[in-house]
């Protein structure tokens, strides 16, 4: 089956539907629970969905995100989340069914795409989003066969290019080779192993990562610091044999050095996991006249990053 099997609006209306039955049934003990995304609590991950559908209406009508700009920013589900979804879920579903929406011309950040082509991105993370949550509550997380093979059609050629844009993580091993969904999941860089899905432990492991790497990443010193325990650790590559920081104000001064000395070098992650209370993170480190690689192991205490030990590719 290729997507032409089912058109952008109806796969859009179909998978919108599927993500709607999990919202529907959260409990109020739901929301705080651990999803397959790192980092992100039920309430994170729906309130990115919110973000989505209320993003949909403009883009559709040919704004800009330059002109829509930070409006949709930050919590958008308030003391009402049940209600902000619905809200936001009516809105989208309204502007995907405008006549000639499947013609339109749609502003994204990295360029312009048919109004069918953004309804399909936007009809993937619904349904992958849908398994996500039916996960971390303990649902039903069988999709519709249909969705998941019309959606995996249409990836197959998206893949790569969300992977590089680190819009997904590592493809992981499908557990079945021969179960769609299994194949779509591994795709979207999730496993359905029973009894491999990434603990809550893992997960709060590499939200500190990730907080940790996001300020290194803007040379943000104080934030940098700020995501470390007090008495941090920080190994360092420095040839032949590296050099060790220990402390805030060791660790700070090393940082503020590597920031002076690299103001417009960048760091991007190929590949990361956490098991427990570390995590190693696969980097390719780039300047203006070449690149190396490295990995960094991470030991992660009470939501901070404790020690940060990198070695590089000799």
């Amino acid at each position: 089956m290729n997507t032409s099997s089912l058109g952008a609006v109806a796969l859009h209306r179909r998978t919108t539907d599927v993500m709607d039955q999990q919202v529907r049934r959260l409990r109020p003990e739901d929301w705080t629970a651990a999803t397959p995304c790192a980092g992100w609590d039920v309430r994170t991950l729906v309130n990115h969905v919110v973000a989505e559908n209320r993003w949909t209406g403009p883009l559709l009508a040919g704004q800009t995100t330059a002109e829509v700009g930070h409006a949709l920013d930050g919590d958008l589900l308030g003391a009402d989340p049940a209600q902000a979804w619905q809200d936001a879920l009516t809105a989208a579903r309204a502007a995907a069914a405008a006549p000639g929406v499947e013609q339109c011309v749609v502003h994204l950040s990295f360029g312009d795409v048919t109004g069918a082509e953004y309804l399909r991105q936007l009809a993937a993370d619904h349904l992958v989003h849908a398994w996500d949550v039916a996960r971390a509550v303990g649902d039903h997380d069988r999709l519709d066969p249909e969705l998941v093979t019309v959606v995996a059609a249409w990836f197959l050629d998206q893949e790569s290019a969300y992977r590089r844009a680190g819009a997904i993580g590592p493809r992981p091993p499908a557990t079945d080779p021969k179960d769609p969904q299994a194949q779509l999941l591994a795709m979207f860089g999730r496993s359905a192993v029973p009894g491999t899905a990434v603990t809550a432990h893992e997960i709060n492991t590499m939200a500190a990562v990730d907080r940790f790497n996001a300020a290194f990443d803007r040379q943000d010193l104080d934030a940098v610091m700020a995501a470390m325990t007090s008495d941090c650790v920080f190994e360092s590559t420095r040839t032949p044999d590296g050099e060790q920081h220990a402390g805030q104000a060791a660790v700070r001064t090393a940082w503020a050095t590597f920031f002076a000395g690299s103001p417009d070098a960048v760091f991007e992650t190929e590949d990361s996991f956490a098991c427990g209370d570390r995590a190693l993170v696969r980097w390719l480190f780039r300047w203006d006249n070449g690149h190396v690689r490295g990995v960094d192991v991470f030991r992660v205490r009470d939501g901070l990053v404790a020690e940060k030990l990198s070695y590089v590719k000799g």
